[in-house]
């Protein structure tokens, strides 16, 4: 579930009649779109770690994404607007948590079902708040502390039977770390909240993070089998297209419009686990499941509430 967010800004301008339409449904679709990309990247990615290595797959993951860019800007010069930028230190910040995300995410999908590593990733708004307190100076009301506590401990009833059947801890930590660099993610996000234009975040997202894995990747490389290819090839498309409808759906609908239909990332996570691995949800995650979304939900109004 690495996912790139980009900076959630409504579009000047009021829209008419028929752009109304659009913005009201073409937002939530794409946000559809963009959630269903991301769980085949996640299951794709599954399937192709028990093979390659993490940094192989993320590497060449990268190298699509920065290709379909630069086709992209010679088909159509100056698609998604600037490269340049004038805050290279968040942009390399934001690369690395990334590039943490991403990795973390990959290698606990190794040993725990998809559903139980989203679980954990929901958590991420949470840890924002962490974060946002302590860079940023924001103070958020108690009671939205109280819904953070409520988020987590719905995890740990998801995690306690695993782990109490010698499930892997390891994985578990590898899923926190993938949230707590999502969440770093969200929290840079803020400090470049003024700079428009997908091409700028694709950019300064892949290339860094690109240059940082190529010597591990060399090291580690695993020459890919046939159809394999294909895989590692298409894990790049769905990154790409993913974030591009996510960047989408925030220029056409706002933040809380969209926020609730990201929990439907878990049912596409059940579905995958379902189908290709053969693997219901145990009781325990469920319940897990309906605790973080309803303290997701709560502290989302205690929020506006007092916004």
């Amino acid at each position: 579930m690495d996912k790139a967010v980009p900076a959630r800004e409504k579009p000047p301008g009021i829209p008419h009649s028929g752009e109304k339409r659009a913005v009201r449904f073409g937002g939530p679709a794409a946000m559809l779109a963009a959630l269903g990309l991301f769980a085949a990247l996640d299951a794709n990615s599954k399937l192709l770690s028990g093979s390659y290595p993490v940094a192989q797959v993320v590497l060449i993951r990268l190298v699509v994404i920065l290709a379909l860019l630069a086709a992209a800007r010679l088909l159509r010069p100056g698609i998604g607007g600037e490269l340049g930028t004038r805050h290279p230190g968040l942009h390399l910040l934001r690369a690395m948590a990334m590039l943490g995300s991403a990795i973390g995410f990959f290698q606990a999908l190794r040993e725990i079902p998809l559903a139980e590593g989203y679980l954990v990733y929901f958590t991420a708004p949470f840890m924002t708040l962490g974060l946002a307190a302590l860079f940023l100076g924001e103070q958020p009301p108690r009671s939205v502390w109280g819904w953070s506590g409520v988020g987590f401990l719905g995890v740990l009833v998801a995690m306690a039977p695993g782990l109490q059947a010698g499930g892997s801890l390891l994985a578990y930590g590898y899923a926190l770390l993938a949230t707590v660099s999502y969440a770093l993610v969200l929290t840079v996000n803020r400090g470049l909240r003024h700079e428009a234009g997908i091409a700028r975040l694709v950019l300064w997202s892949a290339l860094p993070g690109g240059l940082v894995l190529l010597p591990f990747a060399a090291m580690e490389w695993v020459p890919p089998r046939g159809g394999d290819w294909l895989a590692l090839g298409v894990n790049g498309l769905f990154a790409g297209a993913a974030t591009i409808c996510l960047a989408a759906a925030f220029r056409r609908a706002n933040a809380a419009r969209l926020a609730p239909l990201e929990f439907s990332a878990l049912l596409w996570a059940m579905v995958a686990d379902l189908l290709i691995w053969q693997v219901l949800p145990a009781p325990a995650t469920l319940a897990g499941a309906v605790i973080v979304v309803l303290a997701c939900v709560m502290s989302q109004r205690a929020q506006r509430a007092t916004g």
